[in-house]
Protein backbone atom coordinates (compact mmCIF):
# COMPACT_ATOMS: atom_id res chain seq x y z
CA UNK A 1 0.00 0.00 0.00
CA UNK A 2 2.78 2.41 1.11
CA UNK A 3 4.58 1.74 -2.32
CA UNK A 4 1.60 3.24 -4.39
CA UNK A 5 1.81 6.83 -2.27
CA UNK A 6 5.39 7.33 -3.28
CA UNK A 7 5.30 10.12 -5.89
CA UNK A 8 8.53 8.42 -8.12
CA UNK A 9 7.34 5.24 -8.52
CA UNK A 10 4.26 4.46 -10.86
CA UNK A 11 3.07 1.61 -12.49
CA UNK A 12 4.16 0.75 -16.08
CA UNK A 13 0.96 1.00 -17.47
CA UNK A 14 0.13 4.20 -16.09
CA UNK A 15 3.50 5.42 -18.49
CA UNK A 16 3.00 3.12 -21.46
CA UNK A 17 3.98 4.98 -24.42
CA UNK A 18 1.69 2.75 -26.82
CA UNK A 19 -1.89 4.35 -27.35
CA UNK A 20 -3.79 1.36 -25.34
CA UNK A 21 -6.40 1.78 -23.12
CA UNK A 22 -5.73 0.19 -19.44
CA UNK A 23 -8.82 -0.80 -17.23
CA UNK A 24 -8.65 -3.12 -13.88
CA UNK A 25 -5.49 -1.42 -12.61
CA UNK A 26 -3.62 -2.95 -15.93
CA UNK A 27 -4.67 -6.11 -15.76
CA UNK A 28 -6.88 -5.25 -19.04
CA UNK A 29 -5.56 -4.11 -22.08
CA UNK A 30 -7.16 -2.56 -25.05
CA UNK A 31 -6.77 -0.44 -28.29
CA UNK A 32 -7.16 3.46 -28.12
CA UNK A 33 -10.72 2.36 -30.46
CA UNK A 34 -11.90 0.91 -27.71
CA UNK A 35 -15.37 2.06 -27.99
CA UNK A 36 -16.32 0.48 -31.07
CA UNK A 37 -16.62 -2.38 -28.69
CA UNK A 38 -19.84 -1.61 -27.11
CA UNK A 39 -20.99 -1.18 -31.05
CA UNK A 40 -20.13 -4.90 -31.62
CA UNK A 41 -21.52 -5.97 -28.23
CA UNK A 42 -24.69 -4.33 -29.57
CA UNK A 43 -24.91 -5.97 -33.10
CA UNK A 44 -24.38 -9.29 -31.41
CA UNK A 45 -26.98 -8.84 -28.17
CA UNK A 46 -29.37 -6.89 -30.17
CA UNK A 47 -30.71 -9.89 -32.78
CA UNK A 48 -30.38 -12.20 -29.72
CA UNK A 49 -32.88 -10.51 -27.68
CA UNK A 50 -35.36 -10.59 -30.40
CA UNK A 51 -34.69 -14.01 -30.62
CA UNK A 52 -35.27 -14.68 -26.70
CA UNK A 53 -38.21 -12.50 -26.95
CA UNK A 54 -39.89 -14.27 -28.95
CA UNK A 55 -39.56 -17.30 -27.48
CA UNK A 56 -40.68 -16.19 -24.30
CA UNK A 57 -43.91 -14.63 -25.99
CA UNK A 58 -44.32 -17.97 -27.94
CA UNK A 59 -43.99 -20.43 -24.75
CA UNK A 60 -46.54 -18.29 -22.98
CA UNK A 61 -49.12 -18.14 -25.52
CA UNK A 62 -48.62 -21.91 -25.97
CA UNK A 63 -49.37 -22.23 -22.08
CA UNK A 64 -52.16 -20.44 -22.33
CA UNK A 65 -53.45 -22.52 -25.13
CA UNK A 66 -52.08 -26.02 -23.60
CA UNK A 67 -49.87 -26.52 -26.25
CA UNK A 68 -46.00 -26.47 -27.26
CA UNK A 69 -44.94 -24.53 -30.44
CA UNK A 70 -43.26 -26.45 -32.45
CA UNK A 71 -40.35 -23.77 -33.26
CA UNK A 72 -39.34 -21.33 -30.73
CA UNK A 73 -39.33 -23.18 -26.99
CA UNK A 74 -37.39 -23.72 -24.23
CA UNK A 75 -34.55 -25.62 -25.58
CA UNK A 76 -34.11 -22.73 -28.43
CA UNK A 77 -34.25 -20.12 -25.42
CA UNK A 78 -31.69 -22.03 -23.81
CA UNK A 79 -29.37 -22.76 -26.68
CA UNK A 80 -29.64 -18.86 -28.02
CA UNK A 81 -28.70 -17.86 -24.46
CA UNK A 82 -25.98 -20.29 -24.16
CA UNK A 83 -24.18 -19.55 -27.99
CA UNK A 84 -24.59 -15.87 -27.18
CA UNK A 85 -22.95 -15.51 -24.13
CA UNK A 86 -19.76 -17.34 -26.12
CA UNK A 87 -19.80 -15.17 -28.71
CA UNK A 88 -19.83 -11.68 -26.44
CA UNK A 89 -17.07 -14.16 -24.44
CA UNK A 90 -14.74 -14.69 -27.36
CA UNK A 91 -15.69 -10.91 -28.43
CA UNK A 92 -14.44 -9.63 -24.84
CA UNK A 93 -11.30 -11.90 -24.63
CA UNK A 94 -10.02 -10.75 -28.42
CA UNK A 95 -10.17 -7.20 -27.33
CA UNK A 96 -8.98 -7.11 -23.63
CA UNK A 97 -5.83 -9.18 -24.04
CA UNK A 98 -2.14 -8.47 -24.91
CA UNK A 99 -2.26 -9.31 -28.43
CA UNK A 100 1.53 -10.23 -28.53
CA UNK A 101 2.82 -6.62 -27.92
CA UNK A 102 6.99 -7.03 -28.48
CA UNK A 103 8.56 -4.48 -25.27
CA UNK A 104 10.62 -1.20 -26.81
CA UNK A 105 13.82 -0.49 -26.14
CA UNK A 106 14.87 2.00 -23.99
CA UNK A 107 17.98 2.42 -26.08
CA UNK A 108 18.97 1.85 -29.64
CA UNK A 109 20.98 -1.12 -30.44
CA UNK A 110 24.48 -1.97 -30.04
CA UNK A 111 25.84 -1.34 -33.67
CA UNK A 112 28.86 -3.55 -35.17
CA UNK A 113 32.30 -2.38 -35.00
CA UNK A 114 32.50 -2.24 -38.67
CA UNK A 115 29.70 0.78 -38.37
CA UNK A 116 31.72 2.77 -36.13
CA UNK A 117 34.38 3.85 -38.59
CA UNK A 118 33.42 7.22 -37.80
CA UNK A 119 35.34 8.52 -34.45
CA UNK A 120 33.43 8.31 -31.27
CA UNK A 121 35.38 10.51 -28.99
CA UNK A 122 33.75 13.99 -29.81
CA UNK A 123 31.00 14.46 -27.48
CA UNK A 124 28.95 15.82 -30.86
CA UNK A 125 29.52 12.55 -32.11
CA UNK A 126 28.53 10.71 -29.19
CA UNK A 127 25.23 12.83 -28.37
CA UNK A 128 24.49 12.26 -32.73
CA UNK A 129 24.80 8.67 -32.30
CA UNK A 130 22.21 8.52 -29.26
CA UNK A 131 19.87 11.14 -30.14
CA UNK A 132 19.85 9.77 -33.40
CA UNK A 133 20.45 5.82 -33.28
CA UNK A 134 19.10 4.99 -36.85
CA UNK A 135 21.12 7.05 -38.44
CA UNK A 136 23.98 4.28 -37.66
CA UNK A 137 22.32 1.19 -37.73
CA UNK A 138 21.43 -0.83 -40.55
CA UNK A 139 17.67 -1.22 -41.79
CA UNK A 140 17.50 -4.48 -42.20
CA UNK A 141 18.65 -7.82 -40.92
CA UNK A 142 18.90 -11.36 -42.06
CA UNK A 143 17.36 -14.07 -39.68
CA UNK A 144 17.34 -17.92 -40.78
CA UNK A 145 14.06 -19.66 -39.88
CA UNK A 146 13.32 -23.26 -41.06
CA UNK A 147 16.06 -22.99 -43.16
CA UNK A 148 14.65 -19.74 -45.53
CA UNK A 149 16.30 -16.79 -44.71
CA UNK A 150 13.85 -13.51 -43.66
CA UNK A 151 14.08 -10.04 -43.40
CA UNK A 152 13.91 -8.16 -40.40
CA UNK A 153 13.05 -4.75 -39.71
CA UNK A 154 14.45 -1.72 -37.58
CA UNK A 155 12.07 -0.19 -35.57
CA UNK A 156 12.99 3.72 -35.28
CA UNK A 157 10.07 4.32 -32.66
CA UNK A 158 10.11 0.90 -30.86
CA UNK A 159 14.49 1.09 -31.05
CA UNK A 160 14.76 -2.94 -32.14
CA UNK A 161 14.92 -4.90 -34.74
CA UNK A 162 11.65 -6.30 -35.00
CA UNK A 163 11.26 -10.42 -34.78
CA UNK A 164 9.96 -12.36 -37.92
CA UNK A 165 6.48 -11.90 -38.75
CA UNK A 166 6.10 -8.71 -36.28
CA UNK A 167 4.79 -5.43 -37.12
CA UNK A 168 4.28 -1.93 -36.29
CA UNK A 169 0.58 -1.23 -35.46
CA UNK A 170 0.07 2.64 -36.12
CA UNK A 171 -3.08 2.98 -34.48
CA UNK A 172 -1.28 1.21 -31.51
CA UNK A 173 1.58 2.41 -31.45
CA UNK A 174 3.12 -1.08 -30.82
CA UNK A 175 5.40 -3.60 -32.89
CA UNK A 176 2.60 -7.36 -32.37
CA UNK A 177 4.16 -10.20 -32.79
CA UNK A 178 2.66 -12.11 -35.75
CA UNK A 179 0.72 -9.00 -36.42
CA UNK A 180 -2.66 -10.19 -38.29
CA UNK A 181 -4.71 -6.75 -38.72
CA UNK A 182 -5.77 -4.04 -36.03
CA UNK A 183 -9.73 -5.15 -36.26
CA UNK A 184 -11.79 -1.25 -35.60
CA UNK A 185 -15.06 -4.27 -34.70
CA UNK A 186 -12.94 -5.23 -31.56
CA UNK A 187 -10.86 -2.10 -31.12
CA UNK A 188 -7.09 -4.24 -30.57
CA UNK A 189 -4.71 -5.34 -32.80
CA UNK A 190 -4.74 -9.20 -33.97
CA UNK A 191 -1.60 -11.33 -33.16
CA UNK A 192 -0.11 -14.13 -31.80
CA UNK A 193 -1.49 -14.03 -28.06
CA UNK A 194 -4.91 -13.53 -29.14
CA UNK A 195 -5.88 -14.58 -32.96
CA UNK A 196 -7.26 -17.67 -31.49
CA UNK A 197 -10.11 -16.26 -29.93
CA UNK A 198 -10.45 -13.90 -32.84
CA UNK A 199 -11.45 -16.82 -35.08
CA UNK A 200 -13.54 -18.11 -32.83
CA UNK A 201 -14.97 -14.95 -32.34
CA UNK A 202 -16.45 -14.82 -36.15
CA UNK A 203 -17.23 -18.60 -36.51
CA UNK A 204 -19.38 -17.69 -33.41
CA UNK A 205 -21.14 -15.35 -35.13
CA UNK A 206 -21.31 -16.57 -38.17
CA UNK A 207 -22.81 -19.73 -36.18
CA UNK A 208 -25.06 -17.47 -34.72
CA UNK A 209 -25.97 -15.97 -37.66
CA UNK A 210 -27.32 -18.83 -39.86
CA UNK A 211 -29.21 -19.79 -36.61
CA UNK A 212 -31.22 -17.16 -36.36
CA UNK A 213 -32.10 -17.05 -39.74
CA UNK A 214 -33.10 -20.21 -39.94
CA UNK A 215 -35.01 -20.16 -36.97
CA UNK A 216 -36.62 -17.03 -38.32
CA UNK A 217 -37.64 -19.01 -41.01
CA UNK A 218 -39.14 -21.86 -39.65
CA UNK A 219 -41.05 -19.80 -37.16
CA UNK A 220 -42.80 -17.83 -40.39
CA UNK A 221 -43.09 -21.34 -41.76
CA UNK A 222 -45.15 -22.27 -38.71
CA UNK A 223 -47.17 -19.62 -38.00
CA UNK A 224 -48.64 -19.96 -41.69
CA UNK A 225 -51.78 -22.09 -40.74
CA UNK A 226 -52.98 -19.19 -38.38
CA UNK A 227 -52.93 -17.11 -41.20
CA UNK A 228 -54.58 -19.23 -43.84
CA UNK A 229 -51.64 -21.15 -45.27
CA UNK A 230 -50.42 -18.00 -46.63
CA UNK A 231 -46.49 -17.08 -46.52
CA UNK A 232 -46.86 -13.39 -47.10
CA UNK A 233 -49.37 -12.82 -44.50
CA UNK A 234 -47.41 -15.34 -41.99
CA UNK A 235 -44.40 -13.00 -42.89
CA UNK A 236 -46.73 -9.85 -42.15
CA UNK A 237 -47.82 -11.20 -38.74
CA UNK A 238 -44.11 -12.44 -37.96
CA UNK A 239 -42.79 -9.02 -38.31
CA UNK A 240 -39.75 -9.63 -35.70
CA UNK A 241 -38.64 -12.68 -37.35
CA UNK A 242 -39.04 -11.23 -40.77
CA UNK A 243 -36.61 -8.30 -39.57
CA UNK A 244 -34.16 -11.03 -37.99
CA UNK A 245 -33.87 -12.90 -41.19
CA UNK A 246 -33.06 -9.59 -43.22
CA UNK A 247 -30.30 -8.33 -40.25
CA UNK A 248 -28.57 -11.40 -40.34
CA UNK A 249 -28.94 -12.42 -43.79
CA UNK A 250 -26.52 -9.16 -44.65
CA UNK A 251 -24.50 -9.71 -41.67
CA UNK A 252 -23.44 -13.63 -42.70
CA UNK A 253 -22.06 -12.17 -45.67
CA UNK A 254 -19.44 -10.11 -43.79
CA UNK A 255 -18.74 -12.60 -40.90
CA UNK A 256 -19.08 -15.80 -42.83
CA UNK A 257 -16.36 -14.11 -45.50
CA UNK A 258 -13.92 -12.90 -42.86
CA UNK A 259 -14.39 -16.71 -41.51
CA UNK A 260 -13.73 -18.36 -44.49
CA UNK A 261 -11.12 -16.59 -45.64
CA UNK A 262 -9.56 -16.67 -41.88
CA UNK A 263 -9.91 -20.49 -42.02
CA UNK A 264 -7.94 -20.32 -45.69
CA UNK A 265 -4.95 -17.99 -43.82
CA UNK A 266 -5.04 -20.83 -40.94
CA UNK A 267 -4.71 -23.79 -42.87
CA UNK A 268 -1.41 -21.80 -44.83
CA UNK A 269 -0.01 -20.20 -41.67
CA UNK A 270 -0.54 -16.89 -43.05
CA UNK A 271 -1.39 -13.79 -41.79
CA UNK A 272 -3.37 -11.06 -43.35
CA UNK A 273 -0.96 -8.38 -43.30
CA UNK A 274 1.38 -11.56 -45.34
CA UNK A 275 -1.57 -11.98 -47.70
CA UNK A 276 -2.35 -8.55 -48.56
CA UNK A 277 1.35 -8.03 -49.36
CA UNK A 278 1.80 -10.67 -51.42
CA UNK A 279 4.17 -11.95 -49.44
CA UNK A 280 4.43 -15.83 -49.93
CA UNK A 281 3.33 -15.60 -53.76
CA UNK A 282 6.52 -15.61 -55.41
CA UNK A 283 8.81 -17.93 -52.67
CA UNK A 284 8.23 -20.42 -50.18
CA UNK A 285 6.27 -19.87 -46.82
CA UNK A 286 9.24 -20.83 -44.29
CA UNK A 287 5.89 -21.12 -41.78
CA UNK A 288 3.77 -23.29 -43.29
CA UNK A 289 3.76 -26.73 -41.74
CA UNK A 290 0.86 -28.87 -43.80
CA UNK A 291 -2.76 -27.77 -43.13
CA UNK A 292 -3.19 -29.58 -40.11
CA UNK A 293 -0.34 -29.08 -38.00
CA UNK A 294 -1.13 -25.39 -38.93
CA UNK A 295 -4.61 -25.59 -37.47
CA UNK A 296 -3.02 -27.51 -34.55
CA UNK A 297 -0.32 -24.54 -33.96
CA UNK A 298 -3.36 -22.13 -33.66
CA UNK A 299 -5.87 -23.83 -31.26
CA UNK A 300 -3.84 -26.85 -29.79
CA UNK A 301 -0.78 -24.59 -28.63
CA UNK A 302 0.43 -23.57 -25.27
CA UNK A 303 -0.49 -19.59 -25.37
CA UNK A 304 3.01 -17.89 -24.76
CA UNK A 305 3.22 -15.48 -21.85
CA UNK A 306 2.78 -11.92 -22.28
CA UNK A 307 6.57 -10.01 -22.82
CA UNK A 308 5.07 -6.92 -21.26
CA UNK A 309 4.41 -6.67 -17.08
CA UNK A 310 2.14 -3.81 -16.80
CA UNK A 311 1.85 -3.76 -13.26
CA UNK A 312 5.22 -3.94 -12.79
CA UNK A 313 6.72 -1.04 -10.70
CA UNK A 314 8.98 2.14 -12.52
CA UNK A 315 10.22 4.78 -11.17
CA UNK A 316 11.15 8.24 -12.96
CA UNK A 317 14.45 7.35 -13.82
CA UNK A 318 13.85 4.04 -14.67
CA UNK A 319 14.80 2.34 -18.26
CA UNK A 320 11.16 0.42 -18.13
CA UNK A 321 9.19 3.49 -19.54
CA UNK A 322 10.07 2.08 -22.70
CA UNK A 323 10.35 -1.52 -21.80
CA UNK A 324 8.98 -4.36 -20.23
CA UNK A 325 9.34 -3.25 -16.69
CA UNK A 326 11.72 -3.83 -14.08
CA UNK A 327 13.56 -6.80 -14.86
CA UNK A 328 14.63 -5.93 -18.43
CA UNK A 329 13.52 -5.99 -21.78
CA UNK A 330 13.05 -9.71 -23.31
CA UNK A 331 12.82 -10.57 -27.35
CA UNK A 332 11.53 -13.58 -28.86
CA UNK A 333 14.22 -13.31 -30.95
CA UNK A 334 17.33 -14.03 -28.32
CA UNK A 335 14.98 -16.23 -26.30
CA UNK A 336 15.92 -14.32 -23.14
CA UNK A 337 17.41 -11.07 -22.80
CA UNK A 338 17.16 -8.59 -25.66
CA UNK A 339 20.44 -8.70 -27.54
CA UNK A 340 19.48 -5.57 -29.47
CA UNK A 341 19.14 -3.63 -25.99
CA UNK A 342 21.60 -1.51 -24.74
CA UNK A 343 23.92 1.01 -26.49
CA UNK A 344 27.30 1.69 -24.71
CA UNK A 345 28.35 5.12 -23.93
CA UNK A 346 27.49 8.65 -23.16
CA UNK A 347 23.39 9.12 -22.10
CA UNK A 348 22.20 12.42 -21.60
CA UNK A 349 18.88 13.16 -19.68
CA UNK A 350 15.81 14.08 -21.23
CA UNK A 351 16.19 17.11 -24.02
CA UNK A 352 19.81 17.21 -22.64
CA UNK A 353 22.63 18.55 -24.99
CA UNK A 354 26.17 18.38 -24.53
CA UNK A 355 28.00 21.51 -23.10
CA UNK A 356 29.86 21.76 -26.01
CA UNK A 357 26.97 22.60 -28.34
CA UNK A 358 25.29 24.79 -26.00
CA UNK A 359 24.82 28.55 -26.58
CA UNK A 360 24.79 28.71 -30.56
CA UNK A 361 21.99 29.53 -32.97
CA UNK A 362 21.53 30.09 -36.85
CA UNK A 363 22.61 33.04 -37.03
CA UNK A 364 26.12 32.44 -36.47
CA UNK A 365 26.02 30.05 -38.91
CA UNK A 366 24.77 32.05 -41.16
CA UNK A 367 27.83 34.38 -40.84
CA UNK A 368 30.29 31.64 -41.35
CA UNK A 369 32.11 31.30 -44.78
CA UNK A 370 32.10 27.92 -45.42
CA UNK A 371 29.35 26.20 -44.04
CA UNK A 372 26.48 25.84 -46.40
CA UNK A 373 23.24 26.00 -44.36
CA UNK A 374 20.78 28.92 -45.21
CA UNK A 375 17.53 29.98 -43.73
CA UNK A 376 15.73 28.03 -46.43
CA UNK A 377 17.50 24.69 -45.35
CA UNK A 378 15.95 24.96 -42.21
CA UNK A 379 12.73 22.97 -43.29
CA UNK A 380 14.62 19.89 -43.75
CA UNK A 381 17.13 20.04 -40.61
CA UNK A 382 14.92 21.07 -38.40
CA UNK A 383 16.37 22.39 -34.41
CA UNK A 384 17.20 19.74 -32.22
CA UNK A 385 17.01 21.84 -29.29
CA UNK A 386 13.19 22.95 -29.93
CA UNK A 387 12.19 19.44 -30.02
CA UNK A 388 11.19 17.09 -27.54
CA UNK A 389 13.15 14.17 -25.70
CA UNK A 390 10.51 12.05 -27.22
CA UNK A 391 10.68 13.39 -30.53
CA UNK A 392 14.50 13.13 -31.37
CA UNK A 393 15.01 9.88 -32.09
CA UNK A 394 12.84 10.46 -35.44
CA UNK A 395 15.12 13.72 -36.71
CA UNK A 396 16.94 12.62 -39.59
CA UNK A 397 20.23 13.12 -41.77
CA UNK A 398 19.66 17.06 -41.83
CA UNK A 399 20.03 16.53 -38.09
CA UNK A 400 23.29 15.00 -37.97
CA UNK A 401 24.73 17.23 -40.32
CA UNK A 402 23.65 20.44 -39.01
CA UNK A 403 25.39 18.85 -35.18
CA UNK A 404 28.56 19.02 -37.03
CA UNK A 405 28.37 22.03 -38.36
CA UNK A 406 27.23 23.66 -34.77
CA UNK A 407 30.71 21.77 -33.77
CA UNK A 408 32.61 22.90 -36.50
CA UNK A 409 31.22 26.56 -35.61
CA UNK A 410 32.29 26.65 -31.74
CA UNK A 411 35.55 25.04 -32.63
CA UNK A 412 36.38 27.72 -34.84
CA UNK A 413 35.23 30.62 -32.18
CA UNK A 414 37.23 29.24 -29.70
CA UNK A 415 40.53 29.87 -31.79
Amino acid sequence: MGMEEEPNRRRLYRVWRGSNKFLCGGRLIFGPDAGSLFLSTALIAGPLVGLCCQCITKMNSSASDHKNHVVLGLPVLIATVLLGLADLAFLFLTSSRDPGIVPRNARPPECGVEEQAVDMTTPSTEWVNTASPHLRVPRTKDVLVNGCTVKVKYCDTCLLYRPPRTSHCSICNNCVQKFDHHCPWVGQCIGLRNYRFFFLFISTSTLLCIYVFALSWLNVAAEREQYGGSMLKSMGGEVLSVVLIVYTFVSVWFVGGLTVFHSYLMTTNQTTYENFRYRYDKKENPFNRGAIANVAEVFFTRMPPSLNRFRSWVSDHDDAYGGAGAGGVFSPMSGGVDLEMGRKGVHYSAGGVPAILQGLDYSEMEKMEGVGVHVKDRQAAPDLFMISAGRQNDVGCGADILVRQLYTIKMRRGR
